[in-house]
């Protein structure tokens, strides 16, 4: 559950593993959304805050865990530069940004946050390539990309804003400033 990189088998994607991982990932979907689906938009932006902050402090947990077990040489790998990564932004900027810095938070959630949560819980290529299915990392890419799904389906089905298509411009804002930041980064840590 806690091993270093390489101590045990990976799962592998496609496996039983894997096939267990994911049932217990929409599972959890369903029975979270079973018990919010019916909330009011203040009690969803309660929600959005509570899931954000923990996810934040998970995000630390698993990269002090991962520093500490693993290599320190591959730094960058454990910045959360990646686009599933915009979770934890675009849930901080729903929840405590104002006016078009809430709504960029709240589109990426409503559309970008779905997206990229169901395309890694069907294709998990970073942890279970690498950790077994029930390891610590694993279970954390699963829960968090399940919380990702759960998110942007709670808040489709709750209409929590109106989107149009004129919105593209605020998760291409986020997008692209990720982009940028983890192109600074690459470029300092590559040399």
């Amino acid at each position: 559950m806690f091993s270093g990189l390489g101590k045990y088998a990976p799962c592998g994607i496609f496996t039983k593993g894997h096939f267990a991982l994911f049932s217990l990932t929409i599972l959890s979907i369903v029975v979270a959304l079973k018990y919010s689906i019916n909330k009011s938009k203040e009690e969803i932006y309660i929600i959005i805050k509570r899931i954000t902050i923990v996810m934040c402090i998970l995000e630390v947990i698993k990269i002090i865990y991962s520093m500490s077990v693993n290599s320190l040489h591959d730094v960058e790998t454990y910045l959360p530069l990646y686009y599933c990564s915009m979770l934890l932004y675009a849930g901080l900027l729903s929840s405590f940004g104002k006016g078009k810095v809430k709504k960029v938070g709240d589109v990426f959630l409503m559309t970008g946050s779905v997206i990229g949560g169901i395309v890694f819980i069907i294709y998990p290529s970073t942890s279970l390539p690498r950790y077994p299915a029930f390891h610590i990392l694993s279970i954390h890419s699963f829960l968090y990309h399940g919380i990702m799904v759960y998110l942007g389906l709670l808040l489709n089905s709750a209409r929590y804003i109106e989107l149009k298509k004129e919105d593209i411009k605020y998760f291409a804002s986020l997008v692209g400033m990720l982009c940028i930041i983890a192109l600074i980064v690459n470029n300092i840590f590559r040399k």
